[in-house]
């Protein structure tokens, strides 16, 4: 049933076509003598096979085209348009507007008083705007068969079909009394779902299987399909053997409390989210515990202990899950329910994406080539008595998850001694790093640990592209827990040039590391911070230890300053670039952090100016070999000079010895010559004394 008349707009698309429909009309009353009735559909086609012909419905302009070849493909293919729009038979052509509802009821009439009874037909009924008529559904002009693949009510459609409505976020949900949540989408996961849309099963259960089609109808109506007291009937359409397949006892409970009177399926399955279960011929966990509990049993094969402790299941997180879900190949006819057990516990029988991911990882590979180093799932989850991560005392609580991962990776265990790779120490490191001291020691449960790089299934080697540390990958890994930094280090130039070319530009574990990660304001690494940059930026490293700021830095000062301090850390742009540190709008800004006076001039300091690079630095190179050239022909020229004065030195210190020998020797003979003298001057002196007084006495 259409809900609204629709009105004939005789202006369609404009003025074009409304000389079209003239068109129409002239040769229609041309062609047809007066007072002919326009009973044939090559009539209604003549204006409706336009594409541009509207009409109103509800206050909303419509689209009245209708594609000829596609309505003769539909299963009112052989009909006649007043078929259906009887209003207008036996009306001359054009006809009046706004026409009638059109009246599927008139043919399908037992589907018709289903409509009407149900909730759909009822909210019709009083004007709802968001009931639903037939059209709805199986559309109007261009209806196919249910039986046809692109019919939207064909088995594999319904969903999508009764989703247009019910749909999470839809009107219908937001504004009407729903019980259910999230339908479609707790359908799409469920096992119905799965069979249906993930196989392609057209036979398993879909929306009109248990809702039925036309009469539906609100759980608390007894007529319901979905009543309580008629689920196991509409459930039994499918599921014939429903009793054949539930033993007696469940949970403890009686399944049947009367005779062949089945419960509500709901009550263990519940609607939307039917999941596959292991207790259709499972065994009450009283059952299983009357020998399990026993402390000395054991496995036959291996002597292995079977014994189970009741108080630990039951303060486990599977308190609510039975025994046979976990152990579904136990055959509840023989005396001995568990004798039939031959297959391992599979975990992704419920945990399917937790399943799906261990399975892909190396962790998962291992275990499928039957290797005994693999860890399975109870290996760090444990078997009877499995706590959630969110629990203290669970292994997989985040401060236990360092000793965990240790039973294997620590120096000298199973996973230790296989490894080939550089990575050593890693539990020990882990611990003395800044993570690893937020965890254990301030009991920071937000800290990053080992799942939160290595992820808790989905572990797989470095060299693996699709793993979390693998090398293009790690920015986004440590962005879970750094998402500014992330959005900093994106925005740099070490990740365009990662994104742009084949080079190997930086990440996140080429500063920090993957395991001994310490605080950025440490001495240590601030100082051992430009060695990192050197490795990739050799030279300019090399020419920055040339500078004030370098050498002081190699004395051990933090505060002169870093690479990082004029470049920035993880938002490292070219200088070109506005947004840089560097960037001639914002390096006054860069050096006023630790000169506050700074100013442009003292801005145009070359930080690694270098005599060795003619291009980029031509007045110092000049002028440095300029004076180096100036220096070495100084000595040159020198030392030529002294090689060509040397002979002459020497023959000048022979002379000067021969003086200084003949001196030396002029100076021991003269003490005998001038006693001689002396002695002669006194011998002639006393004679002139003896001479003189004796004259003188004569006289």
């Amino acid at each position: 049933m259409n809900r609204n008349p629709v009105s004939l707009d005789m202006t369609p698309g404009g003025g074009r076509g409304r000389v079209r429909v003239l068109a129409c009309l002239f040769v229609l009353l041309a062609s047809v003598p007066t007072g002919m009735l326009g009973q044939e559909n090559e009539d209604c086609f003549l204006c409706h096979s336009d594409i541009t012909l509207q009409g109103e419905r509800g206050g909303r302009t419509i689209s009245l085209y209708v594609k000829e070849t596609r309505f003769a493909a539909s299963v009112h293919g052989d009909l006649e348009c007043v078929s259906c729009h009887m209003d207008i038979a036996g009306e001359e052509m054009p006809h009046d507007t706004p026409l009638e509802p059109v009246e599927c009821g008139l043919c399908h009439d037992a589907e018709q008083e289903e409509h009407v009874e149900s909730l759909h037909g009822r909210a019709l009924a009083r004007g709802d705007p968001l009931a639903p008529g037939c059209d709805e559904c199986h559309g109007s002009h261009y209806v196919i068969r249910a039986a046809d693949p692109a019919s939207p009510v064909y088995p594999l459609n319904i969903p999508l079909t009764c989703g247009r409505c019910h749909r999470a976020g839809a009107p219908v949900q937001r504004q009407r009394d729903i019980h259910q949540a999230n339908i479609i989408d707790n359908y799409t996961e469920s096992i119905h779902g799965e069979g249906l849309l993930r196989a392609g099963l057209i036979v398993s259960a879909n929306c009109s299987s248990c809702h039925t089609a036309h009469f539906i109808l609100p759980h608390t109506d007894n007529r319901s399909s979905i009543a309580r007291g008629n689920i196991a009937a509409t459930c039994a359409r499918c599921h014939v053997q429903i009793e054949a397949v539930h033993q007696t006892v469940i949970r403890g409970e009686l399944w049947e409390r009367e005779a062949h009177v089945l419960p509500a399926c709901v009550d263990c399955h519940p609607p939307h989210t039917i999941r596959r279960v292991f207790y259709s011929q499972g065994v009450a966990d009283s059952e299983c515990l009357e020998c399990h509990t026993r402390p000395d049993i054991v496995a036959t094969d291996d002597d292995r202990s079977l014994s189970v402790d009741a108080e630990e299941l039951q303060g486990s997180d599977h308190a609510e899950t039975t025994c046979s879900q976990c152990h579904s190949g136990v055959n509840a006819s023989r005396r001995r329910p568990c004798s039939t057990l031959t297959e391992k516990v599979d975990c992704s029988s419920c945990h399917a994406e937790m399943g799906r991911d261990y399975s892909g990882s190396i962790h998962g590979v291992l275990l499928s080539q039957n290797d005994p180093n693999a860890p399975s799932c109870k290996e760090c989850h444990g078997t009877h008595g499995v706590l959630g991560k969110a629990k203290p005392q669970s292994p997989t609580f985040p401060t236990n998850v360092p000793a965990l991962c240790a039973r294997c990776h620590r120096e000298g265990e199973k996973a230790a001694v296989r490894y080939v790779g550089s990575q050593h120490d890693v539990v020990q490191h882990y611990v003395e790093s800044i993570h690893g001291k937020g965890l254990m020691k301030s009991g920071l449960t937000v800290t990053a640990m080992c799942t939160s790089c290595h992820t808790a299934h989905s572990v797989l080697p470095k060299i693996d592209t699709t793993s979390s540390v693998y090398r293009s990958n790690i920015a986004r890994t440590c962005g879970n827990c750094h998402h500014g930094i992330q959005e900093q280090f994106q925005a740099s130039i070490h990740f365009a040039k990662a994104l742009e070319s084949d080079e190997d530009p930086p990440v996140c574990v080429d500063c920090h590391s993957a395991h001994t990660i310490r605080r950025a304001d440490e001495a240590g690494f601030m100082l051992a911070i430009m060695s990192q940059c050197g490795r990739c930026h050799e030279e300019i490293a090399r020419t920055y230890f040339e500078t004030y700021h370098g050498k002081v830095s190699q004395l051990g000062y933090t505060k002169t300053a870093k690479c990082y301090d004029c470049h920035g850390a993880h938002d490292i742009l070219p200088v070109s670039d506005p947004r840089s540190h560097l960037s001639r709008d914002n390096v006054v800004k860069t050096c006023q952090k630790c000169h506050p006076g700074a100013n442009r001039r003292f801005a145009g300091y070359l930080t690694h100016a270098t005599h060795h690079d003619p291009d980029k630095y031509p007045f110092l190179y000049y002028t440095f070999w300029g004076m180096a050239g100036l220096l070495m022909v100084t000595f040159v020229v020198s030392g030529i000079h002294t090689v060509l004065w040397l002979p002459r030195a020497l023959k000048l210190r022979r002379e000067r010895k021969k003086i200084m020998y003949a001196v030396e020797g002029r100076a021991a003979t003269a003490p005998e010559e001038q006693l001689e003298q002396s002695e002669k001057e006194a011998g002639k002196a006393e004679a002139d004394r003896g001479d003189g007084p004796e004259e003188g006495n004569d006289g």
